[in-house]
Formats: structure tokens, C-alpha cells, sequence
């Protein structure tokens, strides 16, 4: 988490740039370079969209290669969503950290805490599905608790709780930006955590209505990610640098040298 936070003054950024590979394998290794090499200075995280490689004959050594070809300094989320439980949860935790070298995941928190805590490492960071972006409304996560609130504030809660108990690693959310007004709820109920902010390009997402809900009062807390928009975009670099600098218009940024 510490890399992150690093990253995000060294670099005044919160752009989370997605890699969702298309194309057949030679153009996707050469565009891969091509990403990388031009959104890095303006990147505070990447994350690679696990099934985007594991659809390939060498996936996974292509996401090995990706990962090792990432700047150092900046963190890497592996987006799988995992949601399993016990044994199974570590070995996807394994493959993860160990094989992969990826600084952080996305998991599906269904099974409950169990599905959490194999990826709740020291130093890594968790980022647990709380309301995602594929729905405005959402039949499950909407749905009504007779305990109050919905399934997805619930979610929330159970990562609040992790995030304090685990204090050598770090569990945030999961929430999407088509709905901002689910934002600004989860961030008054989870007013510390950092949340992976998928939904904004594509997906229709109001990126000030997202940033005005959910940043917190130190102008950070937010990864906003980016995938096809920046993938599928002619120059990666300046659709990168523009999308941070959009971002920085509607927060504080501290100077590295005053951070």
C-alpha cells in the first residue's frame, strides 16, 4: 500500500490504467510495449484484466512479461476477481503474488471473509467488489437487508471491518463509477479505504460527479481506472494525460516535493 501511496505524490496522479488485451498475439505484445512505455509517467497503478490473457494459448507467461516490463515503482492490480474459499483461495493467492507478481487484486467477496483473507498479505492490497459498474441498478447488489441498507452496503461494511482488523495489509473497495451517488454513500461509510473506480469512458461514468462523491478530504482515496479508453485510443499517452490531468482539475495535488 505504501508503493501506492508513493506513487500517487511522486506521480499526482490517480489513474489506474486498465489492460483488457485485444488483437490477435504479435499485435497485442507490440501495443502492450506501446502502453506501458507511453501512459507510465502518468499512471498511478496498471491493472491487467486476468481473463484477457488467460484467453491466450501463452497467457500467462504473456502476463508474467507484462507485469515484469511495469516500472518498478508502480504498483501492479491483478483484476481477476477471485471468489473462492480455503485452500482454493490460496492457490489462486499463489498464483497471484507468487507467479504473477502482482501487488494487488480484485476479489468477489460472495463467500464471504473467507474469499478475503488468503490475499490479505502484508503489504498488499485487496480491493473487495462492493457495487460494480455493469449495472446502474443491480438485482443482486441492490437488493434490500432486512438488517437495513442493501447487499452492497453490506459488502462494504464486511471490507471496513478487514481493512481495521488486517493492519498489515490493506482492503478497499471495489465501486463503480455509474452511479455516483452509491459513491458518495460508501465513502460516508468507509471514509478511509481506498476504492478501484472502474466505469468511467465506455461505461457512460461521470468522472467529476464520481470524484466530487468519493475523494476524501486529503484529495485522494480513488484509483480511476481506464481500459478500453486508453487501449483502444490512437495516441495511449495522451488519452493517459489527459484523463489524469481531468482528474487533477477536481482534486488537490500535493507536489511531491511538499507530499
Amino acid at each position: 500500500m505504501q508503493k501506492l501511496i508513493t506513487r500517487v505524490q511522486t506521480a499526482n496522479s490517480l489513474l489506474c490504467v486498465g489492460l483488457d488485451p485485444t488483437g490477435d498475439d504479435a499485435a497485442v505484445a507490440q501495443r502492450m510495449h506501446e502502453v506501458i512505455t507511453e501512459t507510465a509517467a502518468y499512471a498511478a497503478a496498471f491493472k491487467p484484466n486476468l481473463a484477457f490473457f488467460l484467453s491466450r494459448e501463452n497467457g500467462v507467461a504473456l502476463l508474467q512479461q507484462t507485469v515484469r516490463s511495469i516500472p518498478t515503482d508502480i504498483p501492479v492490480i491483478l483484476d481477476g476477481k477471485f471468489g473462492d474459499i480455503a485452500n482454493t483461495a490460496e492457490q489462486y493467492a499463489r498464483f497471484a503474488y507468487d507467479v504473477v507478481g502482482a501487488d494487488g487484486v480484485t476479489v468477489n467477496p460472495y463467500m464471504g471473509d473467507d474469499t478475503i483473507r488468503p490475499f490479505a498479505r502484508p503489504g498488499k492490497v485487496v480491493f473487495s467488489l462492493a457495487k460494480t459498474s455493469n449495472k446502474p441498478v443491480h438485482g443482486l447488489q441492490d437488493a434490500a437487508m432486512t438488517r437495513g441498507g442493501s447487499i452492497s452496503d453490506w459488502a462494504a461494511r464486511l471490507a471496513r471491518l478487514m481493512d481495521e482488523e488486517l493492519t498489515e495489509s490493506t482492503v478497499g473497495l471495489v465501486v463503480g463509477a455509474t452511479e455516483p451517488a452509491t459513491v458518495a454513500k460508501l465513502r460516508a461509510a468507509c471514509p478511509e479505504q481506498w476504492f478501484l473506480v472502474p466505469g468511467i469512458g465506455a461505461q457512460g461514468g461521470d468522472l467529476s460527479a464520481t470524484l466530487r462523491a468519493g475523494l476524501r478530504k486529503d484529495g485522494s482515496g480513488l484509483l480511476i481506472n481506464s481500459s478500453r479508453g486508453i487501449w483502444q485510443a490512437k495516441d495511449a499517452g495522451a488519452a493517459a494525460r489527459e484523463l489524469q490531468e481531468e482528474i487533477n482539475h477536481y482534486r488537490a495535488v500535493t507536489s511531491p516535493q511538499h507530499a
